[in-house]
């Protein structure tokens, strides 16, 4: 039987109504900005940054989590020895400011939040210390400090032996002519950054494949790629700030980004505005993904449904300045190419793979 990522326990359409009624009574709050000099400008509710503007200039803001993956580094750490306490707060930090830039701010301060269940959590030097220099390395390839945190002590609501690791992000948009506003256009070309792997979505659907492996976390994933799948999943998500800087400073104009991580490929869609966003470069699957739809088995609907399928982030861009923001990207160390267009089709909206024979239609996101 394939596995789904509803099999692990995760139901979008269930959080994404929460977080629709969130927005919906979040929007009531938004006049308590005009006593502080800010307003809520159109369009930011259901974007994956909040803004707030004042006369010359956006401030943004941006709260996230790591997910599980820490369940994968604590199975690993106690399976081998092998550290990756490190990568987990990168990743952290990565989910975090990489969110924060979609709308075109570059982030300022970032602060950890780290919940345990048992304060003797911290009392393992090498993995304490990999997670705080982990977070301070995100910060500074983010162009960001490292303002503070919370550090709380959650018995009974976290479990002994397991860290619970998000936090928050403040950045700005200056000059406002820096926001990345959705302004998409039939004809765009869309540019694909590639991932590091899996990055930080999908992993309870992972630990389910992990559960049903022989070898678990110590199962080598194949396809030319002589990594075990503990050491696959753990890699350290990139994070694209430099690439939204770069173009701002070139004069590249982004008409909009996404972040690629939870719904997989469908987050293509997230602007509101109805377009198909045919791709028609995709790249073939990177192996830790063809391992997992081995080991799943995982159709191919369901993971480009689900996981990056080796995407991180995306930008859509003028066909005429595509070649410059592939180069832009290149120049700051991200794998980058043209894999597809825009089109406009009166009101649909749509994901589209032709080589794959896959298509996901607007119902099938209902973030806002």
């Amino acid at each position: 039987m394939s596995l789904s990522y509803e099999s692990s326990g995760v139901h979008y359409d269930q959080l994404d109504a929460f977080k629709r009624a969130c927005q919906k009574a979040a929007k009531t709050t938004a006049p308590m900005l005009e006593s502080h000099g800010y307003a809520e400008p159109a369009n930011t509710r259901g974007e994956s940054c909040y803004l707030m503007e004042a006369s010359d200039h956006f401030l943004a803001h941006v709260e996230e989590e790591l997910n599980t993956k820490n369940l994968v580094a604590d199975a690993v750490y106690a399976q081998t020895g092998k550290n990756f306490y490190r990568e987990i707060s990168i990743d952290t930090v990565a989910t975090i400011v990489n969110d924060l830039i979609t709308c075109g701010a570059l982030p300022i301060s970032v602060a950890m939040h780290a919940a345990v269940g048992e304060s003797a959590w911290f009392t393992d030097e090498a993995r304490m210390q990999a997670l705080v220099e982990g977070w301070a390395a995100g910060c500074r390839k983010a162009g960001a400090e490292w303002g503070g945190g919370e550090t709380p002590t959650l018995r009974g609501i976290v479990n002994a032996d397991a860290i619970v690791l998000a936090g928050s992000a403040v950045g700005k948009i200056e000059p406002k002519s820096q926001r990345i506003t959705g302004d998409v256009k039939d004809g765009d070309a869309i540019i694909f950054l590639a991932s590091t792997g899996v990055q930080t979505n999908g992993l309870s659907l992972c630990r389910l494949i992990a559960d049903k492996l022989p070898q678990g976390y110590q199962t080598p994933i194949g396809h030319g790629d002589t990594r075990t799948y503990g050491e696959a999943l753990l890699a350290a998500s990139a994070i694209y700030v430099d690439f939204v800087s770069q173009c701002q400073q070139a004069g590249l104009k982004l008409n909009y980004v996404s972040h690629v991580t939870g719904h997989g490929w469908r987050k293509l869609m997230r602007l509101d505005e109805p377009f198909v966003y045919e791709i028609t470069a995709p790249r073939q699957a990177p192996a830790l993904f063809k391992f997992m739809m081995e080991a799943g088995p995982i159709t191919l609907r369901e993971a480009y449904a689900t996981f990056n399928m080796g995407i991180g982030f995306a930008a859509y861009v003028a066909p005429e300045a595509a070649d410059a923001v592939v180069a832009a990207a290149k120049a700051c160390g991200h794998d980058a190419w043209i894999a597809g267009k825009v089109r406009k089709d009166g009101d649909k909206k749509a994901v589209v793979i032709p080589s794959l024979g896959l298509e996901y239609d607007g119902s099938t996101l209902q973030v806002r």
